[in-house]
């Protein structure tokens, strides 16, 4: 399955292919303070591959707090937040926020609440390598496409 989403003004778009298709989409409700305000429901197939598309990359604000190990693509025009990465051992790993995407039957997403406020870092990496995007492309002002490391 091939899934859109974008930023409000389209600054940060992408696409998830998803495989295999699933029945349902799980959608994590994080709980921390900076999701709840941006409303950060996070998605991710850790069998899948991502193609995030940035047309100006001085238009998007990285976002890093507590642990520093996640980094949110924040949109400086329109103040969305389509995707959050975290790098681990080198590679890049993404989510994608379920309330960006396009198209999507509200009635295939499967969201629940979910904190990390007990995991320590080095957990928390561990739980990204197993359950986050594992490829992850940009493409940047049409410079082309990047895998990103």
């Amino acid at each position: 399955m091939r899934l859109q989403g974008s930023c409000h003004c389209r600054n940060i778009t992408y696409t998830l292919d998803w495989t295999p298709e699933p029945a349902e989409i799980p959608a994590r409700r994080c709980t921390c303070s900076f999701c709840v305000k941006h409303g950060g429901v996070w998605t991710a197939c850790p069998t899948g591959a991502l193609e995030v598309r940035i047309e100006d990359r001085g238009a998007v604000s990285p976002y890093a707090f507590g642990t520093r190990t996640a980094e949110f693509l924040v949109c400086a025009r329109c103040g969305a937040v389509p995707v959050a990465t975290s790098t681990v051992g080198g590679q890049t790993f993404a989510v994608v926020n379920v309330n960006t995407l396009e198209g999507l039957d509200p009635a295939r997403v499967c969201e629940a609440p979910v904190t990390f406020d007990d995991e320590d870092a080095a957990t928390r990496l561990v739980r990204r390598t197993r359950a986050w995007i594992p490829t992850v492309r940009f493409v940047v002002g049409g410079a082309g496409t990047r895998e990103a490391s």
